[in-house]
């Protein structure tokens, strides 16, 4: 074959797969459920899987991606609209496991909550749920919670194993070497230590503790009991079927067309809307949405400098919307959303600056969710005020900056290396060698003069003395309630709390709805193809490629950060 033939074979099988993803694309945009909702319905949600603030805003994310995770903003939406909307008459909520922290579940008991207050009736259903603590504290918004007759349900605590790594880089020849403010700075500790420094264990501990103080206070609270019967409940961990139900941890042992019976009113069942079918009921149609615009920002992710990727906030991308909803006049207030563990300081303090500028023109209501810490709490301080969950982990007001040596792995692999440099400390990023006694202390002396930048910036927007938020900070991570104690934060509560206080710091009554403008944007399947470039896999063309590739070369580049530690909970 000739090879011309080859090349055509090959720009024939291109366009073919173009063609198919195309073809997907306008699929998956315009085979959505319908927006058809009953004269008498109930609202089914199913809670399971990973959970994000939003669901991918362009179909190519949703297209590469796979199918989207739950989005928590959609939730809140939903249910905020179910209240209202009188052809939705109950919630049924399906728990599954869960893949989030405390915070975002917090915000879905709120909404259910809030739900609650129309009148209408929520059930939790639960089949199987072994380990299901952060689950349960769901279910216990709800007005029943329904157990399958053969599940299993394990309530049985928070906590487990911390693990390090010191010794397995050791015998590999690999050596962290990070320099951090201050002692509470633990975000690389799995890495250069063996086992918990004080300060560490301490930070560990109070988190801990605090937040199984409020899973204990939250179910002893909904379920009518106090707080030494739900511990001895939690200890002895798992229950199944009746015993759960005569424990007092579920009020029904039922199977799902069980359920259906209880979801009757006037003798008539309801019929059933899926949640994703509801998602696409324009908030308009059922009253809300309307009057004045307040601006709903979500700024999630890992902070770099340079434009937004999928999970990578990107401080051009961030400052951009942020200066659009301070320009726009029509746009009253700000709330924006941090769902952040941090990351480059550059990238943080970029936005911080947008945050200030815009506080001097409107008011700016940070809402935090899971984390706000370290990069997250800094562009966080300057607003007007902060809401925080009361078991967001935020605070880490700290930084760090480092480098792993594989020198020892390079000789035992037989690597070696030539050094080619022209300047003092042209290699000192370098993983071919460690740092020098005066190279840290250069680092350390740089950390320590960010951190000086961030205590300033913290203690100006907060209204602190210095001292005070320096005392609060040296690296450390609180709880938001610990943080409201602290000062780090002005008031407990969720997206509802925050909206509530943008419209009375804007000068809006508490019963005036206002119209959300929400970044990032949604974007159709002609925006995504033809439209300006904004985020992540929606960007199109070389021009796309190329905005990647900096961000990813600013990320590389990247020596100084304001991040949290390498957060997990313990197994």
């Amino acid at each position: 074959m000739k090879k011309g033939t080859y090349v055509a074979l090959i720009l024939l099988f291109f366009f073919f797969l173009a063609a198919a993803g195309l073809i997907s694309l306008f699929v998956l945009e315009f085979s959505r459920p319908r927006a058809d909702v009953p004269a008498r319905a109930y609202l089914d949600i199913s809670l399971g899987g990973p959970v994000a603030e939003t669901a991918p805003q362009d179909v190519f994310t949703t297209l590469f991606l796979g199918r989207p995770p739950l989005a928590l903003h959609d939730l809140w939406m939903n249910l905020r609209k179910a209240r209202v909307d009188n052809r939705v008459q109950a919630v049924l909520v399906r728990l599954n496991l869960l893949q989030c922290d405390w915070a975002k579940a917090a915000e879905m008991r709120d909404a259910i909550l809030e739900f609650r207050r129309s009148g209408k009736p929520v059930y939790a259903y639960i089949e199987e749920a072994p380990d299901f603590d952060k689950e349960y504290f769901i279910a216990t918004a709800c007005d029943r919670i329904i157990l399958h007759p053969l599940g299993w349900l394990g309530v049985n605590g928070i906590g487990g194993h911390v693990p390090f790594f010191r010794e397995a880089l050791d015998k590999l020849g690999v050596k962290a070497e990070f320099e951090h403010v201050e002692e509470y700075k633990t975000a690389y500790h799995m890495f250069t230590e063996k086992g918990f420094t004080a300060p560490h264990r301490e930070e560990m501990e109070s988190l801990y503790a605090d937040l199984f103080d409020q899973y204990l206070e939250a179910v002893a609270a909904a379920r009518g009991k106090d707080r030494d019967e739900v511990r001895a409940l939690i200890d002895r961990g798992f229950y199944q079927g009746e015993r759960a139900k005569e424990a007092g941890l579920v009020d029904d042992c039922l199977y799902e067309d069980q359920v259906g019976e209880l979801l009757r009113q006037d003798g008539r069942k309801l019929s059933r809307v899926r949640f994703d079918e509801y998602t696409r009921v324009k908030a308009s149609s059922v009253g809300l949405e309307r009057g004045r615009k307040v601006a709903l920002i979500y700024a999630s992710g890992m902070i770099m400098t340079g434009e937004s990727l999928p999970q990578v906030m990107g401080g051009t991308t961030m400052a951009r919307w942020i200066r659009t909803a301070r320009e726009d006049a029509s746009i009253k207030a700000i709330v924006l959303r941090v769902d952040s563990p941090g990351g480059s300081s550059v990238g943080s303090d970029v936005i911080w600056r947008e945050v200030e500028l815009a506080r001097r023109e409107k008011p700016v209501v940070v809402s935090m969710s899971d984390v706000a810490g370290s990069g997250g709490y800094w562009i966080s301080m300057a607003a007007t005020r902060i809401v925080a969950q009361p078991q967001t982990l935020t605070g880490s007001i700290g930084v760090l900056a480092g480098k792993f040596s594989v020198e020892g792995l390079a000789d035992k692999l037989g690597i070696t290396t030539e050094k080619l440099a022209y300047g003092e400390k042209a290699d000192i990023f370098s993983p071919f060698r460690p740092f020098t006694a005066a190279e840290r202390k250069v680092l350390k002396d740089e950390i320590l003069w960010t951190y000086d930048r961030f205590l300033e910036k913290a203690a100006a927007g907060r209204g602190l003395a210095k001292e005070d938020v320096d005392k609060a900070g040296k690296g450390r991570v609180w709880t938001g309630r610990q943080a409201l104690e602290l000062k780090l934060v002005d008031g407990l509560g969720g997206l509802t709390t925050a909206l509530g206080l943008a419209k009375k710091e804007a000068g809006i009554s508490a019963e005036e709805e206002v119209r959300l403008v929400i970044w990032p944007k949604k974007r159709s399947v002609w925006r995504s193809l033809f439209g300006r470039p904004e985020i992540g896999l929606g960007l199109k063309g070389p021009a796309a490629i190329e905005r990647a590739l900096e961000t990813f070369r600013l990320m590389d580049r990247t020596r100084i950060w304001a991040v949290m530690p390498l957060w997990a909970e313990p197994q």
